[in-house]
């Protein structure tokens, strides 16, 4: 089976939600009149990374001014309990194509920021949510930790969808949790644009036997508004050179790395690679010695297997 998918690198509007989801709808446009089936987004492209805001915080102590600016963040954020979420499953209908986008995701129940990476089906809507399990450094002062039940993967008509963002990546035991379930396709939006990273995306590719779509933001200081320039003055202009990039299962670089610039990346995949792959190595499989070693991992869900909706 081959499935044509597109991997977007651009920058958002940042804080804007309103107006990047528009941008999303322009893009799934451009890639469905090139008969993409599949379009992914980077980590947090809704409403944007916040490279450089510190939100006022200090060990021991937080600002008045960082507390209004997580206000400002949770209120542009997606609310998937809101027409945000009708929105993009609208983009993804209307383009008839799948839809994989990072978002910082509020839950209003409790006050917390999540980033999150949902998995749309232009016939069924939302299929689900991976939160993140471990935000790093600053990270962790603006967005919780999921547990294992977000580690979700989906069997879809174009093949099965899984993956973890930014440096979850680096976790073995998190993306062995992909690989058992058979991922084929694995996403991994990132705000990461190092040279590191392009190696991690091929590791992956070669280490799980599957296709890989690294996605990342094109950002520069000169995007934000006036309003923020105080908090990243200290910042290069190029906050995020990009890296975007699409690796075969044999490790070998399909498209990208695209570095510098706005754009996407498209490519044809043949998910045939992958059995003819695992001649070589199958890290679930014949290489696996189960005999000595063993994982639990708890919580995570099975593959959710997608029907389509009867005519």
């Amino acid at each position: 089976m081959k499935v044509k998918v597109a991997v977007v690198q651009d920058a958002p509007f940042f804080f804007n939600k309103e107006k990047t989801i528009q941008s999303v709808n322009t893009w799934a446009k451009k890639c469905s009149d090139q008969n993409c089936q599949l379009v992914v987004f980077p980590e947090s492209f809704i409403p944007g990374y916040p490279r450089g805001f510190d939100f006022g915080t200090k060990v021991g102590s937080r600002s008045k001014e960082g507390r209004e600016l997580y206000l400002e963040y949770f209120k542009n954020s997606i609310d998937l309990e809101s027409s945000d979420l009708s929105k993009l499953e609208s983009i993804a209908a209307e383009n008839q194509l799948y839809l994989v986008i990072g978002i910082t995701e509020q839950v209003k129940n409790t006050g917390s920021l999540y980033c999150s990476m949902l998995y749309i089906s232009p016939e069924n809507g939302l299929l689900g949510v991976h939160r993140k399990i471990k935000p790093t450094g600053q990270e962790r002062v603006i967005w919780a930790e999921s547990d294992g039940s977000s580690l979700v993967s989906f069997d879809t008509p174009i093949g099965k969808l899984g993956g973890l963002i930014c440096w979850e990546n680096l976790m073995p035991l998190a993306r062995f949790s992909m690989y058992q379930q058979g991922v084929e396709i694995y996403i991994a939006p990132t705000a990461d644009s190092r040279d590191t990273w392009t190696s991690m995306m091929r590791h992956i590719a070669m280490e799980g036997k599957c296709f890989v779509l690294g996605c990342n933001q094109f950002f520069k200081k000169s995007m934000y508004s006036e309003k923020y320039q105080p908090l990243v003055a200290n910042e290069k202009e190029k906050i995020c050179r990009g890296g975007s990039i699409i690796v075969g299962p044999n490790g070998k670089i399909i498209d990208g790395p695209l570095f510098d610039q706005a754009g996407v990346l498209i490519a044809n995949l043949d998910l045939e690679e992958i059995t003819a792959n695992k001649l070589d190595f199958d890290g679930t499989g014949h290489y696996s010695r189960k005999d000595i070693f063993q994982i639990e991992i708890k919580n995570q869900p099975t593959m959710v297997k997608e029907t389509r909706k009867k005519d």
